[in-house]
């Protein structure tokens, strides 16, 4: 499948792609960051768990590590990230699948609706605009009472922030679609795509600037209505 026009890899250019843990674990904090994602989401047995710009697998991974039992689906559209996905997560097959492709309104129709959804380091590297239609179908997909969690970066309050965010993430992405998150418009976009609760749970200072965890909840279907 060709990228659609605007996708960005996961370090901007495909032939970088190998080296995309590397690099995330040594200039994110990743452990820490990705430690706290994994204890908010808290995966049990009876979570269907999709996992939008699921990357290379390394989620997916670490939530296995804590639960073995769920039912996980990650949705990405660069098949090199797939490919490495699959081979972290061939031991779970049965529970695991990988989706190519990116996350529409069809990519659930074959899946029950999920108790959660996830995305992680995704909503920087896209517009304004899909990062608000993203949310809007994260919430529509999602199961009554579900929840949605997100790990990007978020606002960059300090000057120290700011710096390092600019000399490096946009550096590597762009001003234009990163920015947004900068000035810390994830909550908002949130609240405008529906969800209730919204909060951002943990702010983690790493050397590319500060990512935050975000969550929100999908409220019980009332009245019939799901909304």
């Amino acid at each position: 499948m060709s990228p659609r026009i605007g996708y960005t890899p996961p370090l901007r250019y495909r032939s970088l792609t190998p080296f995309y843990d590397g690099v995330i674990a040594l200039l994110t904090r990743e452990r820490t960051w990705r430690t706290e994602l994994v204890r908010q989401i808290d995966p049990s047995p009876a979570d269907f768990i999709v996992d939008v710009g699921s990357g290379t697998g390394s989620l997916a991974l670490a939530l296995r590590k804590v639960d073995t039992q769920h039912v996980y689906l990650g949705i990405d559209p660069d098949i090199q990230a797939l490919v490495r996905a699959r081979k972290k997560l061939s031991a779970f097959k049965d529970k695991s699948d990988f989706q190519s492709g990116y996350f529409t309104p069809t990519s659930l129709a074959a899946y029950p609706a999920p108790t959660k959804i996830v995305s992680s380091l995704v909503l920087h590297q896209v517009t304004l605009d899909e990062k608000s239609k993203i949310l809007a179908l994260m919430h529509s997909q999602l199961s009554p009472g579900g929840t949605c969690i997100i790990a990007d970066y978020g606002h960059q309050k300090t000057r120290v922030e700011k710096t390092l965010f600019r000399l490096t993430v946009q550096a590597l992405d762009g001003v234009a679609d990163t920015q947004p998150n900068a000035d810390g418009v994830i909550p908002q976009l949130m609240q405008n795509a529906g969800f209730a609760e919204v909060e951002q749970t943990i702010r983690i200072a790493t050397p590319t600037g500060t990512i935050s965890i975000y969550r929100g909840l999908k409220k019980p279907q009332q009245d019939g209505s799901g909304t």
